[in-house]
């Protein structure tokens, strides 16, 4: 996530706080200075920054914290709940139209941003919620916006409304209109012009849609890895067009994030959903107090238990954990946890969601891009070993005999010893997992439940 090296800064900050009895004022202010530098550093914008550690060095040095019992436990719950503040407090949702009345809203953003794509994540997320979007192609410039509306569109199996490139985007934003009345669709989203900055023309061409039709949201999409630039970006299209929201994408990558903690104190505007991933799935709902929790390094549990729910067959994870109480967990199964496991994003995800496991995420991943991309061969020739095993072999695995093995071996395109170290690391998998199914067994392996 983008906020690994700010979570680590911050937990390093955090033990030295809880390993001292008493804090006197000095002890705090010192503190303070830290979490400044690493919010400076994690691109958050100056004076959000100057004013957050005001308001947390305000209630900090007060009289029951520091003559508290666990001082730096209330040191670190104000940070938490003032970081809280700065990103909003609540979750705020899209406003829409009440009953089948037609919801316009129109994206806007620069180009590179991920409009596009995130516009068929948003189509996505609230065909899910029972309303039948229409996605409006209000790109006539780049010329791959529109077919990539469209393709996306197909795969969320939402429909695209097109009239090409020769006209004006604030009439084929009327014609979608009419067209949604006629076939009942009741949420049109427009996919407006992108530039790579910000120009008059955009801003007028936006405007233009605005007196041609009733856009009852204003959804401003930004980049994440552009730090600074994108809270600058927030704040002009506020001023010039009117926002009432902003996606923020590409958080999960290795870059400072800081934008994600500044929009809101900059523009007023909420944070109404991030992107997490590449996949059409990848779009979160964001939440001001889980991602205050992930920054801290408190984990993330409940968008943990979300993310699982959606990404994770219920009648495949149930009949799963059936065979591994019995000691039937086969190599077929495995390969399907493998493929759950990356339809959550991977084990570098998940423990990111994890309570003291924050920040210990890119680490999974590995320190650098070769190493990263070793991994991931790995994972492909675990896979690649599996594909190569008849189905009575996945299904007993205790019918593997030295031959049987060769073969596999030479059918994955891997080395004997490779599919003699997978067989081990599964079979030590399958004895664990029993372990876990024995009353009474789970808190030897340190399970907090």
């Amino acid at each position: 996530m983008a906020f690994d090296s700010l979570t680590e800064k911050l937990q390093n900050v955090f033990k030295n706080l809880r390993s001292k009895g008493r804090l006197t004022e000095d002890d705090v202010k010192e503190a303070l200075k830290e979490i400044k530098r690493a919010l400076l550093a994690a691109d958050v914008n100056f004076k959000v920054v100057k004013d957050f550690i005001k308001s947390v060095q305000e209630r900090a040095i007060g009289q029951d914290v520091m003559n508290g019992l666990n001082p730096g436990q209330m040191v670190i719950k104000i940070v938490n709940e003032e970081l809280i503040n700065l990103m909003g407090s609540e979750t705020t949702e899209i406003q829409l139209q009440p009953g089948k009345a037609i919801t316009v809203i129109m994206m806007a953003g620069l180009q590179g941003a991920g409009k596009t794509t995130t516009t068929a994540k948003l189509a996505g997320k609230f065909k899910l919620k029972g309303k039948k979007p229409l996605l409006v192609a209000c790109d006539v410039y780049r010329p791959a916006a529109i077919k990539q509306l469209q393709v996306n569109g197909e795969k969320q199996g939402v429909e695209v409304f097109s009239m090409g490139e020769n006209h004006k985007p604030a009439n084929i934003a009327r014609a979608a209109i009419e067209h949604a009345q006629k076939n009942g669709n009741d949420l049109v989203i427009l996919d407006t012009a992108g530039r790579l900055h910000i120009d008059e023309d955009m801003m007028a061409e936006l405007e233009e849609i605005k007196e041609e039709v009733e856009v009852h949201q204003t959804i401003l999409v930004i980049d994440a890895m552009t730090g600074q630039d994108a809270v600058n970006v927030a704040k002009e299209f506020n001023e010039k067009v009117g926002i009432d929201g902003v996606i923020v994408t590409k958080l999960d990558g290795d870059t400072r994030g800081g934008a994600a903690l500044s929009v809101k104190a900059v523009t007023g505007k909420p944070i109404l959903y991030v992107g997490m991933g590449e996949k059409l799935s990848d779009l979160e709902q964001f939440y001001p107090d889980r991602m205050a929790s992930r920054i801290l390094g408190m984990g993330d549990v409940l968008s943990l238990i979300e993310k699982a729910e959606a990404e994770i067959d219920e009648e495949k994870a149930r009949e799963m954990t059936q065979k591994l109480k019995k000691n039937q967990f086969d190599f077929d199964d495995y390969l399907e946890s493998i493929k759950q496991m990356k339809n959550m994003g991977g084990l570098g995800n998940i423990m990111n969601m994890l309570p003291g496991l924050g920040g210990m995420g890119s680490k999974m991943k590995g320190l650098d891009d070769e190493q990263t991309a070793e991994a991931e061969r790995k994972m492909g020739r675990m896979e690649a070993i599996i594909h190569s095993m008849t189905p009575a072999e996945r299904a007993n695995p205790d019918i593997l005999s030295p031959s049987r093995k060769h073969r596999i071996a030479k059918g994955a395109g891997v080395d004997i010893s490779e599919v003699n170290r997978m067989i081990k690391q599964f079979n030590e998998m399958k004895k664990l997992m029993k372990q876990f199914g024995k009353p009474g067994k789970k808190k030897k392996f340190g399970f907090p439940f």
